[in-house]
């Protein structure tokens, strides 16, 4: 049997079609018989080549939607702006990723699953954190931010914050103590000196509290 030539576009066309089909359907109701339903005439095998599950391919979606997209790589081209501007602008730029948002939420509950959550927490300290910390040393050296000694602890402590002990199905809580958690992130980083929470990033994570199906 011919080896598939293009295997990346392959793997594009299944991310694609999965894509549509969680935001049209949502993420449980929809199968890996939809999907392969939805791939112009490549069969399950093809699927299965590429992704074990639907779970990995939701997986895979995420990590594209955020290099695909990078804000970090974004506000580095933006000179106007300050190392602690250039971190809220950062979480303003997800928060305007609407899809990307919807992904991640569907994301939530895959971190059950202890092979991905050692993934993810390994993707948040390898990738997020080393971005963070690259702006936190910028909002140092710019004079945005004051006494910070240990930018790349920092920055990983904030990642962490922010990234996983926020998430419902890592640390269960209701939406009203998630909320809580986010107020008091906000009063603990500005009693650092680090005001990177400001109203409208606090509102904005206050409405994704309210969008997010907590069991």
């Amino acid at each position: 049997m011919p080896r598939n030539k293009y295997p990346e576009e392959t793997v594009q066309k299944i991310l694609d079609a999965s894509l549509k089909l969680f935001l049209e359907k949502g993420y449980e109701e929809t199968t890996v018989l939809d999907i392969v339903d939805h791939l112009g005439g490549l069969t399950r095998g093809a699927f299965y080549h590429h992704f074990k599950s639907k779970e990995e391919v939701l997986d895979a979606l995420g990590d594209k939607m955020f290099f695909d997209n990078n804000p970090f790589e974004k506000v580095k081209k933006e000179k106007d702006l300050t190392g602690l501007e250039k971190m809220k602008k950062v979480i303003k730029l997800q928060f305007q990723n609407q899809e990307m948002q919807e992904v991640n939420a569907m994301s939530i509950h895959l971190l059950n699953n202890p092979r991905i959550l050692a993934d993810f927490l390994q993707n948040q300290q390898n990738v997020t954190a080393a971005y963070f910390e690259e702006l936190f040393q910028e909002a140092i050296e710019d004079g945005s931010i004051k006494d910070v000694k240990y930018p790349k602890a920092l920055a990983s402590f904030f990642t962490m914050i922010v990234d996983v002990w926020m998430i419902p199905s890592i640390f269960p809580c209701s939406k009203e103590e998630l909320a809580e958690k986010l107020y008091f992130v906000k009063e603990l980083f500005e009693g650092m000196g680090i005001p990177i929470i400001d109203e409208e990033i606090l509102q904005g994570s206050l409405q994704q509290v309210e969008r997010l199906t907590i069991e």
